[in-house]
């Protein structure tokens, strides 16, 4: 439940909010003056989350600068706490100088039960809002610092979807176990294949490459399990495999969905029991090897249509990671971009619109070619929208993103029109009516103070 501290030396006014508050499941506490309620924010401060102070203490006294005093005692104790003024005598200027120091709101006495409930009620909720946005900021705080105490090969990233798989990867390295790596083509699936071998036990042993869709069928056992001299045409001596090579560490097997099945069955019994005969021979050959897949097929449907192995499957994906395409990595773009670009170049502000407005088929691999084009052809340190080489729909988009965002600031100031009406249907309330407008409550009393209109 909810707590709010009144601040009031009138001790009717204490009983009678504490009772309202009461019937909307609001717990308040009363303090009779000003060091009264300073002493329970110094003991109970966590767990009081909005104050409701008077402006005026002793008797015949209206100049407020009782209220303005406890007001500023109040925010170098609590910065973020709200607190809501309450008075019968303080001028509108002197809450306006509040409201531009940090004050929430202002009510005058007698007060309207339902404006104030409401007042209350939206700042408890936007407070608990804050709240859990502070430990959400805070909670990715902690992980990026976590994350910090891994090599993370230099990758940069920014959106949390790339955080939560770069995360996984850090948890996983020194497990012993395969990974496999589910993405996009050019998602940047080899560089979280890198910080796992990074971060593993096998850090220091060899990290071998085999993109198995780069190589013919009838070549990949080969390039798996090496073959001795004359196991097949051309071969005129004896070589070593990739499993050979990966011995005491890691191999990164890209495309593992166009692996034929008769390597799967072979790479089967490989990750089961580490041995392995290489083509055109019969001894067998021990090795330890990390191995990590990655692919951009849907493994799932190969497996219904007999051609992947489910039991292969089951193997490798013992810890399943998903790399998101960049479209949905979109706080990663300009981050990205401007790595690739270089300290000497920067981006214009059409050109950054321009790159979050594109759909980036092909992910990270395409927009570090983007950049690099645009780094030859631009004129001077300066990239311009132009120099992307983005198609006319990006470029067209862009300008919209743009216009939009003109178009709203400059519709962003309501007319004394807009704030009267707000104001009518907010039943006098501020702190709705500025919701209303797109304003904080601020910049409502600037703007009602500046025109002239008084609160109902």
């Amino acid at each position: 439940m909810p707590t709010v501290l009144i601040i009031d030396d009138n001790a009717a006014v204490g009983v009678a909010l504490e009772v309202l508050f009461s019937l909307h499941d609001i717990a308040a506490l009363h303090a009779a003056s000003p060091a009264e309620g300073l002493a329970m924010l110094e003991q109970r401060g966590a767990s009081i989350d909005l104050v409701l102070q008077d402006m005026n203490f002793t008797a015949d006294t209206t100049s407020g600068e009782e209220g303005v005093a406890l007001f500023r005692a109040i925010r170098r104790l609590h910065p973020d706490l709200p607190v809501i003024l309450l008075t019968a005598w303080t001028h509108l200027d002197a809450a306006v100088d509040l409201i531009k120091a940090g004050a929430a709101d202002y009510l005058a006495k007698p007060w309207n039960d339902q404006r104030l409930i409401a007042t209350v009620q939206n700042l408890l909720e936007l407070g608990q809002a804050n709240r859990a946005l502070q430990q959400l900021r805070q909670g990715e705080l902690r992980q990026r610092r976590e994350l910090d105490r891994y090599d993370l090969r230099g990758m940069v990233f920014q959106d949390a979807a790339t955080e939560r798989a770069v995360s996984l990867a850090c948890q996983v390295a020194r497990a012993d176990v395969p990974v496999l790596i589910a993405g996009p083509n050019g998602a940047g699936k080899e560089r979280i294949a890198e910080i796992i071998q990074a971060n593993s036990a096998v850090r220091d042993g060899p990290f071998v490459v085999l993109n198995c869709g780069a190589l013919p069928s009838e070549l990949i056992e080969a390039e798996l399990f090496g073959a001795e001299a004359g196991a097949y045409t051309g071969a005129s001596k004896a070589r070593e495999g990739k499993f050979e090579a990966a011995d005491g560490g890691t191999l990164f097997l890209d495309e593992i969905g166009n692996l034929p099945l008769a390597g799967q069955m072979k790479l089967l019994r490989v990750l089961e029991t580490g041995r392995f005969e290489r083509l055109g021979s019969n001894r067998e050959r021990q090795v330890k090897v990390r191995v990590i897949s990655a692919t951009n097929a849907d493994l799932h449907a190969m497996i219904r249509q007999g051609s992947f192995r489910e039991d292969l499957f089951y193997r490798l994906n013992l810890i399943e990671l998903r790399l998101p395409p960049l479209a949905e990595r979109p706080a990663d773009i300009l981050p990205l971009a401007r790595h690739f670009l270089g300290a000497d170049k920067r981006l214009q502000p059409a050109a950054e619109a321009a790159l979050l407005a594109h759909g980036w088929p092909g992910n990270v691999r395409e927009l570090k070619n983007v950049m690099a084009r645009a780094s030859l052809l631009a004129c001077g340190d300066s990239i311009k929208a132009a120099d992307l080489g983005l198609p006319a729909a990006t470029a067209s988009q862009a300008a919209s993103i743009m216009g939009s965002a003109s178009t709203a600031a400059s519709e962003a100031e309501p007319s004394r029109e807009d704030i009267v009406a707000a104001l009518g249907r907010a039943g006098g309330v501020v702190a709705q009516a500025a919701a209303e407008l797109g304003l904080s409550r601020q910049a409502l009393y600037r703007r009602l103070e500046r025109l002239g209109i008084a609160r109902s």
